[in-house]
Formats: structure tokens, sequence, C-alpha cells
């Protein structure tokens, strides 16, 4: 019987294409009525690559994303903390990607569509509710926009991949409330610029009340890039972080001043945020980690499961994952068995994600750095250890599952 797939992100998809690389029906179904390339610059890390690999798309995914060679972090003064080899340059097997999150997801899209057919998927229909019994489970759909209802669906089990404000997850866990907000907020861009360092490079400088990140998505023939771009900054508790929705449009004048004298001999930060293509605002929020995510025939996935700050380039990474997981255990046994069972294998591992993304994960080597010579340094070393900036790397790979030796040694998720 059909596995329904509530949500068609990232997480949605990869779910769909990997199901269908199993032979195990599936429907999609997206409350957006017309998918369309949204969003701006992720990093997609060697685990999940692996995984969209498997899945035939290394070409199409070198179309759209530049496969990152370095990351590497600054002082607020613009000197080099650290710097480490990124993907194969690192030593994987499978590359790190920097690519636009909406080419990303429509790449998926019309993937599904081509293997697939259009008859897997259902647009413009978003789940109101569901009522299981033990043979499976009926899915109310509606138009989110008027209220029409669209009738049921039947299916076997329900997967909520339906985002930060899931309502699959607001169903089973419905005294929760709404995400939870850090203080931070993040003003994100894409600028044309000239290339830095490596051309590959990642880079964040700062601290976590203000900081900037920075990596190119795409080549231009010219030898320019387009470079996208985040700023955060620290806000008052009182701070209208909610207001409006979860992408609203930016303005210079909250966040450029703070940045204004950020001008390196690697890169010029003032010129890049004011010739941006366009500004957008999030607040940097996340979910709490949840005890359970399979409930019966229920089960939650990427965002819906574990919405995750922004840190350590892993949210898109941890959702691919999950798909894949999840389409492994229901090959082995359907129903509330393999939905299990998947849980049992992802939720506790990335719940202690989510926590060390709240303690800034990598990036507290910025601020340790930055409360040992707040002035800036002449040497690094003698500031803080090479062994210790190996250290903060090394554990937060080993947490977030891509440990170069491991990865490269453990076979595929999914056989054949």
């Amino acid at each position: 019987m059909t596995v329904i797939i509530a949500g068609g992100g990232i997480g949605g998809l990869s779910l769909g294409l990997s199901l269908h690389q199993l032979g195990i029906p599936f429907h999609v179904v997206e409350a957006v009525a017309h998918v369309k390339p949204l969003g701006v610059g992720i990093n997609l890390q060697p685990h999940s690559v692996r995984e969209l690999f498997e899945l035939g798309l290394e070409s199409e995914l070198d179309k759209i994303g530049l496969r990152t060679e370095e990351v590497a972090y600054f002082s607020a003064q613009g000197q080099l903390i650290w710097s480490e080899p990124r993907g194969m340059e690192a030593g994987y097997r499978w590359p790190q990607y920097s690519i636009h999150r909406g080419e990303l997801q429509f790449l998926l899209y019309r993937e599904l569509l081509r293997r697939c057919g259009p008859e897997v998927i259902t647009t413009g229909a978003a789940l109101k509710g569901w009522r299981e019994d033990a043979n499976g489970v009926t899915v109310a759909l509606e138009n989110r926009r008027t209220g029409e209802a669209l009738g049921d669906m039947r299916g076997a089990v329900l997967i909520g991949a339906d985002g930060i404000n899931s309502t699959v997850r607001a169903t089973l866990y419905p005294g929760e409330g709404g995400a939870k907000w850090r203080g931070t907020m993040m003003w994100r861009g894409v600028t044309r610029g000239k290339r830095f360092f490596t051309g590959r490079t990642m880079a964040m400088a700062g601290t976590a009340d203000r900081k900037f990140v920075c990596y190119p998505i795409q080549d231009h023939p010219d030898g320019e890039q387009r470079i996208n771009w985040i700023a955060d900054l620290s806000r008052p508790a009182d701070y209208p972080w909610n207001r409006q929705d979860w992408n609203r449009e930016g303005h210079l004048s909250d966040f450029a001043p703070a940045f204004a004298d950020w001008r390196f001999d690697w890169l010029d930060i003032p010129a890049l945020i004011e010739a941006a293509e366009g500004v957008w605002e999030y607040p940097m929020v996340d979910r709490d980690p949840l005890p359970r995510w399979s409930h019966g025939r229920v089960t939650l996935l990427g965002d819906a499961a574990h919405a995750m700050y922004p840190i350590g380039s892993n949210g898109a990474t941890q959702a691919i994952i999950d798909a894949r997981v999840l389409a492994r255990e229901l090959n082995r046994a359907g129903g509330p068995q393999a939905l299990a069972a998947y849980d049992a294998a992802r939720r506790e591992a990335v719940n202690k994600l989510v926590e060390l993304n709240r303690g800034d994960g990598p990036d507290k080597v910025l601020d340790e750095v930055a409360a040992r010579a707040p002035d800036g340094f002449d040497d690094i070393s003698d500031v803080m250890s090479a062994e210790e900036l190996d250290n903060i790397a090394r554990s937060y790979k080993a947490v977030a599952g891509f440990d170069v030796d491991k990865l490269n040694a453990r076979g595929p998720l999914i056989e054949g």
C-alpha cells in the first residue's frame, strides 16, 4: 500500500525518489500549488551527497552547485583562525556542495516527475488531518488558501515531511507551541562578485553575536561568481522576530551598519552586502528535541522532526539521510514496525546534533578566540593550539555523522 508523504521539500522528495528506487508505491502531497526554486544557498555534506549520488544525481548536482574545497574561520578583524579542506579535498569519497536550496529542491522535483510521472505528486493540497486504523491511514486534504476540502487519500503510513511548522507534528504534540528563537536574526542574500581564496571556500567571520558567512554557489564565464552570504546579529528579547512570516524582505539599514568596517584584504563585505540581488530576513529558530517521532503509522522527517539552527551546514543533509534510512526500513518491513526502526536509528543521533548546534557547533571556535583575543592576534597559535582547533572540528563531524574514515568505510544505506 502507498506511503503518503506530506511535504514536497528536500526531505519529502528525497524520500519519494528513494522509495521509487526500491519499488515502493508512494504519493507526495504538497501545499504549494506551483513548485518554484525559492530560497538561498545551503551546503550539502558528503554523507548526504553520497546518497544523492546513489540516486544517480551526480551530473545534475554539478550543473547547479559547486564542490566545496575549504572552510575557513576568521576573527572580526578578518584574521585567519582555522581552515581545513572539505569534501574530496579532505579525503572523502564524495564531495561537499555549496548549492542554491531552491535549485536543489527543483532538481529533485523534476527528477521525481521524470522518473515516476506526475501522478505521484499532488500540489496545492495541504494535510488537514488523518484517521488511523489497523490497516492504514486515511488522510484528509484541503486547499490551504481557500479552505476547500479536497477529499481523502488512503495509504499504509503517513510521513510528516512538512517543515518547521509541521501540521503532523502539531497534531502529535498539540501543546508544544511555536518554534524557539535564540535571539539572533539572519539576513541572507546572493551577490555577483569576485572570487575569494580557492573560489570554492566557505568563510565565516566574527562571533555568534555578529557573524558573516559567505560561499560561492555558481561560477560565471567571466570569472566572477554568485556568492551566497548570511549576516547574523543578536537582537533584544522584545524584537518582533515573528511579525510577518518566515521569509520576508530584509532592509540593509537593519544590519549593514554593523558590518560597515569589515573590509578585509580577502573580501569587501560592505560592498558584497550593498550589491545583493535581494535581501531576506529570517529568525534563527529551532525546535526542542522530541522523545518520539514515530506514532503507530505516522512519523516525522526533516525539519518536522528536528528543525535545527543553521550552524554546521546540516539541515538539508540530515533530511536526506532521514529519507534514505526510512526508505530502507520500509523496504525491510512495512507499517509501524518500519517507522519504529527508523525512529530508533535516527532520532537520538539527530537530537544530539540539535543540542550541539544550540551551542554553536563548530562555530564556537569564533567566540572562544574572541574571548581570548578580543582585539585580534599576531599568531593564532598564541591564542588557541592547533590541537584544540582540530578537536572542535572533529568532534562535530563525529556527532553529525560525517567522520571521514567512518563514512568512507561503511557500506551503503540502501543496497543495490
